[in-house]
């Protein structure tokens, strides 16, 4: 049930529960007190009994919110009919910590025939009209105005100014809302040239959403779709679709044949769509509708206003159309030999028995002591960072030579600042913090040579630790060290012609991702919009689990123990397994598994990127 006070009547009813008590006194029922077993129970709005007093009312709303009412048609009988026009839910949902308490306004309660209440909790974070989850950690306090009016048999109590969208606890929302990402393709960078864009254009950037998961999940994703990316991810993408496109007038709900084909209907501005373009925006809708596993969508088939076929795609051609930025899997993972201070890698496959092995080249032969490496998506070429932290090189993984020069020098004059470990995007390029305190700098190096470019950040608030590029090639992570604490923060990269032939590069519109970590100490991407973190909570002990790059944190997220973990590694491939620096060296986590011990003296775990 809803975190919060349960008093007089209340709006909704848990399936298969007993009734909830019409009358006694107040108390508040604590969210987390929930039986698992009701985690998915369905919750039915009840509408408001004749003689409910004012304060009944407002909690009878409250609880109507948290139902599966589509609509929410139940909860505005709750209203005015003047307010029931003017209320909005889906233009934002507000998610508190403990659901919201309702607390009495004196001030303004002397009227007769009218009632003021606040409504008061710790909020999370709240969920725009775009459906985009974003944390927003701070006190909520809403009024909300009753009002008497004439009712079939007297006066009865309604809601005249009612809270913006709706209000719920943490623990409603997650039983209430589903996470699904929608997917857009990137947007070439300006200021690289087009023969450095080629081949880079048809790669797919997941945008996360949240939708409400029993009230026709399948048809809101496809308008939330075809609707467009969110305003945060929308600078660097683009669609297939057209503008003005939507679904056809008529469309009530979309449900997949029993050949798992799905038929959308698409309004006229989709009339006159190419053939090109059309199978793109049907590789969309394929991708995005995967994230609904109950969908079971294998086939999509796009339709003009008067239903004759613009085009049809199956799953299997989708890669094809719009290639997966974790198409490839890695063939190896890759640590630092800590005795020889060079880059040893191992096989993917957890099942093979082989003892890791160093790679061909300068890294494997120990020429240059390493304190911690990166390799290049395509598992060609390798980034290395000395053992004092000062000097960044590069060289071949598939090609035996001489280490040349250093690409880069740090003036840093401690070996624990200096260079953060590297990381490869999608292109080719390198990117690196220089931890320098005196001089603390984040840069770009195309293909990870030549003259350096400096990233800006604006409204950093610290300074980087280190950084991570997402395999989309538009978002990166980084954790900001300030005042002895290191949060995450995801930022989007913006490119625009720069000066001498370089691009002008920003990574801006931080987000914070872990919001109800105090610390994170090491993180990796794990999947198209998710990371691993190794942190702690305010007062905890250190953990590791899962978090969404917009900052939610699903349930369940947190993965088996692990004494004194230092680094983490994954790959945005979800079947691969994790990596690790604990304790107990380097080890693995296959799915379904516990850590495995792979050798004892190893450090810096990375995936290619």
């Amino acid at each position: 049930m809803r975190a919060g006070l349960v008093l007089g009547a209340c709006g909704a009813l848990l399936a298969g529960c007993a009734s909830m008590p019409d009358e006694g006194n107040m108390k508040k029922v604590d969210a987390s007190q929930r039986p698992d077993s009701q985690s998915q129970v369905r919750v039915y709005a009840m509408p408001p009994p004749e003689d409910a007093g004012a304060v009944d009312i407002v909690q009878g709303f409250l609880e109507a919110l948290t139902s599966d009412d589509p609509d929410f048609a139940i909860a505005r009988k709750y209203l005015t009919k003047e307010a029931s026009e003017n209320w909005h839910p889906e233009r934002s949902t507000t998610v508190l910590a403990d659901g919201p308490n309702t607390v009495a306004d004196n001030v303004g309660n002397n009227n007769e025939g009218e009632r003021t209440y606040a409504l008061t909790g710790r909020r999370l974070a709240t969920v725009n009209e775009q459906r985009a989850y974003k944390p927003d950690a701070r006190t909520y306090r809403q009024a909300v105005h009753l009002t008497q009016q004439s009712g079939p048999n007297g006066r009865v109590w309604r809601i005249d100014v009612p809270p913006a969208g709706v209000v719920l606890g943490e623990s409603d929302f997650e039983r209430n809302y589903q996470a699904v990402n929608k997917y857009y393709f990137a947007a070439p960078p300006k200021g690289l040239g087009t023969v450095r864009q080629v081949g880079r254009q048809q790669g797919l950037v997941a945008d996360p959403i949240y939708v409400r998961q029993r009230i026709d999940p399948l048809t809101e994703t496809v308008k939330a779709l075809l609707d467009g990316p969110t305003n945060w991810l929308d600078p660097v993408v683009r669609t297939a679709v057209p503008r003005g496109a939507g679904l056809a007038p008529d469309t009530k709900s979309l449900t997949p044949d029993d050949k798992n084909k799905l038929v959308v209907p698409l309004n006229a501005r989709a009339d006159t769509l190419g053939h090109d373009l059309c199978t793109q925006m049907a590789a969309q809708l394929l991708f995005t509708l995967q994230d609904l596993t109950a969908s079971g969508v294998e086939q999509v088939e796009l339709q003009r206003r008067n239903g004759s076929q613009l085009c049809v795609l199956s799953k299997d051609r989708a890669e094809t159309v719009a290639p997966h930025s974790t198409a490839d899997l890695p063939a190896y993972q890759y640590f630092i030999d800590k005795e020889k201070k060079r880059l040893v890698r191992m096989p993917g496959n957890t099942g093979s028995n082989a003892a890791p092995e160093p790679v061909t080249g300068p890294f494997g032969e120990g020429e240059q002591p390493l304190r911690s490496a990166a390799v290049s998506r395509d598992e060609e070429r390798g980034a290395g960072v000395s053992l004092d932290g000062r000097r960044l090189y590069t060289a071949s993984l598939v090609n035996k030579g001489t280490l040349g020069g250093p690409e880069l020098r740090s003036r840093s004059k401690s070996e624990t600042d200096g260079f953060s470990t590297p990381s490869w995007d999608v292109r080719g390029d390198l990117w690196v913090a220089d931890r320098d305190p005196k001089r603390p700098r984040l840069l770009w190096l195309s293909e990870g040579t030549g003259e350096p470019v400096q990233v800006n950040v604006p409204g950093l608030d610290g300074h980087i630790e280190a950084v991570r590029v997402a395999a989309d090639g538009v978002r990166v992570a980084l954790l900001v060290e300030k005042g002895g604490k290191t949060s995450l923060r995801i930022g989007r990269i913006d490119w625009a012609d720069g000066k001498g032939g370089q691009p002008d590069i920003s990574i801006v519109e931080l987000l914070e991702a872990a919001p109800q970590m105090e610390e994170v100490t090491a993180m990796s991407w794990a999947g198209v919009s998710r990371l691993v973190v190794v942190g702690r909570e305010s007062g905890g002990v250190q953990q590791m689990r899962y978090v969404q790059s917009d900052g939610s944190a699903r349930t369940g997220a947190t993965l088996p123990g692990l004494t004194g973990v230092k680094e983490i590694a994954a790959s945005e491939d979800e079947r691969q397994p994790l990596v690790a620096h604990s304790d107990d060296g380097i080890v693995r986590l296959p799915s379904g598994a516990q850590w495995q011990t792979v050798v004892k003296d190893g450090a810096k775990p990375v995936y290619p990127g």
